[in-house]
């Protein structure tokens, strides 16, 4: 509000406000001749209300449109991306929208979707946000998503529900090995080899490895798990050096498949070789049509 101030009866030419920038305190002061006065400094200081976080967001970050369209096409993301907090849309090759994220560091993020998806991952939009709080991320990426589904009537595919290409999966625990029997003290009431062709064929996938699925004791049966858990199949492991719980496994196994290595790896109960020649499908892409069986 205006304050209005009066002075008399001294007759003095109007008083000549002094001007000031917005980044200085104003302060209002009057020089009175010819008998000089000096009145108190007063303090004015314009109102603004606090504003919304979401306002924040707005200006911090561009609309998705409106957002340049950064190549990235090789490895060499971090020159080209910044390693700040923000949102991000990453583009095919095509130019078409595969997904919307958000990133405490997005040239790290956007690395990652290069490695797993490179086909997907052509370009990027990026916009950085000021206030890298949870909210003020969530309300910058709703504001994104918003404005593609608006403008095309659909949600980007790789923001779809179920959707798991884009998104980092916590890794998966483990299946434990398979025990054939139940100590070496244990009296089996079935021959050894009749355990191995039951359990060959009620499984899928078995492969008797030497160690464990979890710490493999050989190259071979550490590249035999690679593979295995490369191609997402559900499969069982059997120690072959397991002295304890798999005691003479090893002779018996050699016996059953008339195969001298390890290790071996069964599909649908039938023997397709060992390390060398499962290796030699998976270069040949011949893996996924065999397991499909």
């Amino acid at each position: 509000m205006a304050t209005i101030v009066h002075l008399s009866p001294i007759q003095t030419p109007p008083p000549s406000p002094r001007l000031f920038s917005s980044q200085t305190t104003p302060h209002l002061s009057f020089n009175l001749h010819p008998k000089p006065l000096s009145l108190p400094s007063i303090s004015l200081r314009t109102y603004a209300p606090a504003k919304p976080r979401a306002l924040v967001v707005t200006w911090a970050v561009k609309s998705l449109s409106e957002t340049e369209l950064v190549p990235v096409d090789g490895e060499e993301v971090a020159g080209k991306l910044p390693s700040e907090t923000g949102v991000y849309a990453v583009f095919d090759q095509n130019g078409e929208l595969q997904f919307v994220g958000l990133s405490r560091n997005i040239a790290a993020s956007v690395l990652v979707h290069r490695k797993s998806v490179p086909e997907l991952c052509q370009s990027v939009k990026v916009g950085i946000v000021d206030e890298p709080d949870r909210t003020v991320l969530t309300e910058a990426w709703k504001s994104w998503m918003e404005e593609h589904i608006k403008a095309t009537g659909k949600v980007p595919p790789g923001n779809e529900s179920g959707n798991a290409t884009w998104v980092r999966q916590a890794p998966k625990k483990k299946k434990p090995d398979l025990r054939l029997t139940p100590g070496r003290h244990m009296q089996l009431t079935v021959p050894l080899e009749q355990l191995v062709d039951r359990l060959v064929k009620e499984n899928k996938v078995v492969a008797f490895i030497k160690g464990s699925r979890s710490a493999p004791l050989c190259g071979f049966s550490q590249r035999v798990i690679g593979i295995l858990e490369n191609q997402g199949v559900d499969y069982e492991s059997v120690d072959v050096l397991d002295e304890e719980y798999n005691s003479g496994l090893r002779e018996s196994l050699k016996s059953y498949s008339n195969w001298p290595t390890f290790p071996q790896i069964f599909v649908n109960g039938e023997l397709v070789g060992g390390c060398d020649i499962l290796t030699s499908m998976h270069e040949k892409g011949e893996l996924a049509s065999l397991f499909k069986k």
